[in-house]
């Protein structure tokens, strides 16, 4: 004889609000660090330009956010045939240039990037709060809340390791 129990159904929601908050823990820490240096980047706080020199996290920021590189890049020493005196004898003398005029101001960015630009910075501002929010659920308000914790952990050790190797 066959057992007929009915078998119960798989709670289908309940797995993709288990997947998703597994997925989401994971992946927050970048979520963050990804909304904050692309919000930097926006006005280009990473650059130095003129009248303006970032603070080097900010800059080892904006590395790793567009070259997956934490460190600064390295400076260029000069080549040795340009710092030896036989090389700079054998190159004519360069023409006295003039006296440098100033500079003409650049225009305004057109309206439509300053809009997108401000846009697009509370889109970042608001991805960070939307997930700060979701942190905070997934480790206060969930069934699950020491799994979502080491999930977390093992989301912001993780990309830190890889930057190691």
């Amino acid at each position: 004889m066959t057992d007929t129990a009915p078998r119960k159904p798989i709670a289908w929601p309940m797995l993709i609000r288990q997947g998703h908050l597994f997925l989401g823990m994971i992946i927050a820490p970048s979520i963050l660090m990804f909304a904050i240096t692309g919000g930097l980047q926006i006005f280009r706080l990473q650059e130095s330009h003129e009248g303006y020199t970032p603070a080097p996290i900010l800059e080892r920021f904006g590395r790793l956010h567009k070259d997956q590189v934490f460190s600064l890049p390295k400076k260029r020493e000069p080549r040795p045939e340009a710092a030896t005196p036989s090389a700079a004898a054998a190159t004519p003398a360069a023409p006295v240039a003039a006296a440098p005029q100033a500079e003409a101001p650049r225009p305004a960015p057109p309206l439509s990037k300053v809009l997108l630009q401000w846009f697009f910075t509370l889109v970042a501002v608001g991805l960070v709060v939307s997930t700060l929010l979701g942190v905070w659920m997934g480790v206060m308000l969930s069934r699950w809340k020491i799994t979502a914790r080491w999930l977390l952990l093992a989301g912001t050790v993780l990309p830190v390791l890889m930057l190691l190797v």
